[in-house]
């Protein structure tokens, strides 16, 4: 198995190539990045193979690419892909738009490749559990869910990440989608209502998009949830961000918290204290969910749907903030 990673834009991508060389039959064959010199960067840091452009990538006929541009660019580099029959594990959220959304999912069904969306929460360990608690009606009905994925504001990783022509937003964008899919996939039903307030209390004088955010969902079956997606942690964090979750059901409450598994570590070599992660690697699952989905011919876990499903909440949340009324899905 064959696998290249297109563009270097996104922080993820530093995890990825290590993730994919884990992969016991996995060839990582290098990396291609429209920026030069942050490709050559990480070529030189990973000592990968770079390329020279994307099309050299692709045209070494590769099984499979991870996709890691800056949000806003990843239509275009999914369309490539599609078009030289390369299977395709795309970062979040899967485009800024539903429009582009659409016709990236519309693309790779054409070209019968399969097209995955990068929620490592989907195999997060102890969100499986819970989703086998709900399977096993251990929780029995549930009522409401509280959620939250908080972090600091994260453009000391990629400036990027706090343009809203590249990433699509700020906050929302950012952190709604996670939370959003898990959701959908814990309660088996989609959201057909949301209600959203946004603001810039955080990080006011730095940024210009929305740095704070609190959306309230009721989806099909009546459930209703609340997600916090703020960048609100100060920023000597021990890390650069979380996800924690409450389910309150029939038979009681249940707290997750994704990130639990972890070391506080205090050394000499950093300002502040870390996070060193002793328990499941999330990310190493997704990336072998995504080879064995091209290996077994099938669709993998997560879908193109699914990327598209969630970014469609974080929309609607952005619609509701401006109007300050809730707003119905699918959105038209």
């Amino acid at each position: 198995m064959r696998i290249g990673i297109l563009s270097f834009a996104h922080l993820h991508a530093e995890a990825y190539i290590g993730n994919l060389r884990a992969t016991p039959g996995v060839e990582m064959i290098g990396i291609a990045d429209e920026n030069q010199d942050r490709g050559q960067h990480f070529a030189d840091q990973f000592e990968s193979n770079l390329y020279p452009n994307y099309e050299a990538l692709l045209a070494d006929q590769p099984d499979g690419v991870v996709i890691c541009s800056e949000n806003a660019h990843h239509r275009p580099l999914v369309e490539m892909a599609a078009d030289a029959g390369v299977h395709i594990l795309s970062e979040k959220p899967l485009a800024t738009s539903l429009e582009d959304a659409q016709a990236m999912t519309d693309t790779c069904a054409r070209a019968g490749v399969k097209l995955m969306t990068a929620y490592p929460m989907r195999f997060s360990t102890p969100m499986v559990e819970i989703k086998a608690l709900i399977e096993r009606g251990e929780l029995g009905r549930i009522y409401t869910c509280s959620t939250s994925n908080q972090g600091a504001l994260p453009r000391h990783h990629r400036e990027w990440f706090v343009e809203k022509e590249l990433a699509g937003g700020g906050a929302i964008m950012d952190h709604t989608v996670h939370l959003a899919d898990l959701l959908r996939w814990f309660l088996d039903s989609e959201v057909v209502e949301v209600y959203a307030q946004t603001n810039h209390i955080f990080h006011a004088d730095s940024v210009d998009v929305e740095t704070g955010g609190l959306l309230m969902l009721t989806f099909e079956n009546g459930i209703f949830a609340s997600i916090d997606c703020s960048w609100s942690r100060p920023k000597n964090w021990p890390t650069w961000g979380g996800l924690e979750m409450k389910l309150v059901a029939e038979n009681g409450v249940v707290g997750v918290d994704a990130f639990r598994q972890n070391l506080v570590v205090y050394g000499q070599q950093s300002a502040h204290p870390t996070w060193a992660y002793w328990g499941s690697d999330a990310n190493q699952a997704m990336i072998e969910e995504f080879v064995d989905a091209i290996r077994e011919n099938r669709q993998p876990i997560v879908t193109g749907f699914d990327g598209y499903k969630s970014l469609e909440v974080a929309l609607a949340a952005y619609q509701s903030a401006e109007s300050g009324q809730p707003v119905k899905l699918p959105l038209q």
